[in-house]
């Protein structure tokens, strides 16, 4: 029987496969197999260092002085004698009420004054002649009773009528309407010839000191017990005189020049927001500052001699919301953290708890590593070649 060459086909592929299986299998085994490259990560050396930690509060401006000018007696406003919105003066005369009513007035008082003062001295010479007489029983013990009674009325009119020539002047007086205090005036709300009453609810206008200008924040209570346990913990120390120095942001974001002090914290507890005020004044010489503006102000919280801050960049987020993070041990294994993270300053982290001294944060190359994987360390140039200082004097809201 004879084969062709079709037949002998078959037989070529079935040696060639086994061929290539025997190359190939000997090459898994060979020495030159290549062993799988070890991961490498950027790492940062956990060090501790002083911050002085502050706080961003919210909050108004009003004025350190209001005054309200409302009109002390009835009458027809004759001037108005001031610029609105003017800086005016304490003392100055602002309006003029007629004073027409009011002298006529003082003047019938000084006259009646003058009347009953005149009177006196007769009665009270005959009160002595009568006083003489009845020594010698030359007149009754009533007359000299009446003359005595009388020189009494006298004296009593005399004071009658100098305190109505008091009051006559004193509103005469307030004919002239002046500022009680200095500061910037605002619109009038009455033109010459407008008729006015005293103690009226309407006032005239209204006077505002803006410097100094006061600063009316809020903080939680949550806070200050927070604050306060940390002072008394010794996590936090405290300057008095550093502590009442705050910096005020306006409302476009740009620091204001000047710093102001704080003079108290409130002692109630608003139940509707749990917060309570804190009451800044602020030197206010160019009037930047107007009655009502939003700006936020950068408290001082104390001085924490060991925080830990370490990179935003290093710290991920679990499953469960936590922060997490991922150090390299002392035998080069990756090692996951839980973190407790105080709040965000610029673009870093201070870290509560979680992390110590000394301890490998790695902040490049975490998303190839997994938690016991053995690693190559690299150190951590920072971003774009350089790391960016923090900022310990402005913080923003506590982050969990």
């Amino acid at each position: 029987m004879q084969l062709n060459r079709n037949d002998y086909e078959p037989l070529r592929w079935a040696v060639v496969l086994m061929a290539l299986t025997i190359l190939l299998g000997g090459c898994d085994r060979g020495p030159g197999k290549q062993a799988t490259p070890v991961p490498e990560v950027a790492t940062v050396t956990i060090q501790p260092q002083q911050v002085e930690l502050s706080t961003e509060l919210p909050g108004r401006t009003s004025a350190y002085l209001v005054a309200e000018i409302r009109p002390q007696v009835n009458g027809i406003i004759k001037q108005r004698l001031f610029q609105e919105g003017s800086d005016v003066k304490a003392g100055q005369l602002l309006y003029q009420i007629d004073p027409a009513p009011f002298q006529v007035a003082h003047n019938s008082a000084k006259a009646s004054l003058g009347k009953a003062q005149a009177n006196l001295p007769s009665i009270r010479l005959r009160a002595e002649r009568y006083q003489e007489l009845l020594a010698d029983k030359a007149v009754s013990r009533q007359d000299y009773d009446d003359a005595a009674a009388a020189v009494a009325q006298a004296r009593a009119e005399i004071e009658y009528w100098q305190a109505a020539v008091e009051g006559a002047r004193i509103n005469l007086g307030y004919t002239r309407v002046t500022a009680p205090i200095s500061g910037r005036i605002g619109k009038s709300s009455v033109t010459v010839g407008a008729l006015v009453t005293a103690y009226q609810p309407t006032s005239l206008s209204t006077i505002q000191q803006l410097d100094p200008i006061y600063v009316d924040v809020t903080q939680s209570s949550a806070d200050l017990l927070r604050l306060k346990r940390n002072l008394e913990a010794g996590r936090l120390s405290a300057n008095e005189a550093n502590l009442r120095k705050v910096r005020i942001l306006l409302e476009d974001g740009t620091p204001y020049s000047l710093e102001g002090t704080l003079q108290f914290r409130d002692v109630t507890v608003d139940p509707a927001t749990g917060s309570f005020t804190l009451r800044i004044v602020v030197p206010n010489p160019k009037h930047l500052l107007l009655p009502g503006m939003f700006v936020r102000a950068v408290v001082q919280e104390g001085i924490d001699a060991q925080a830990i801050l370490v990179p935003q960049q290093g710290v991920s987020r679990n499953p469960k919301g936590e922060p997490v993070a991922l150090v390299v041990d002392e035998a080069g294994k990756v090692q996951q953290r839980v973190l407790t993270l105080n709040r965000a300053i610029a673009d870093q982290w201070l870290v509560a708890s979680g992390l110590a001294a000394g301890e490998r944060l790695i902040v490049e190359g975490a998303m190839n590593v997994r938690p016991g994987a053995a690693v190559k360390v690299i150190p951590w140039d920072g971003p774009k070649g350089g790391v960016k200082a923090p900022n310990t004097k402005r913080s923003p809201a506590e982050s969990n």
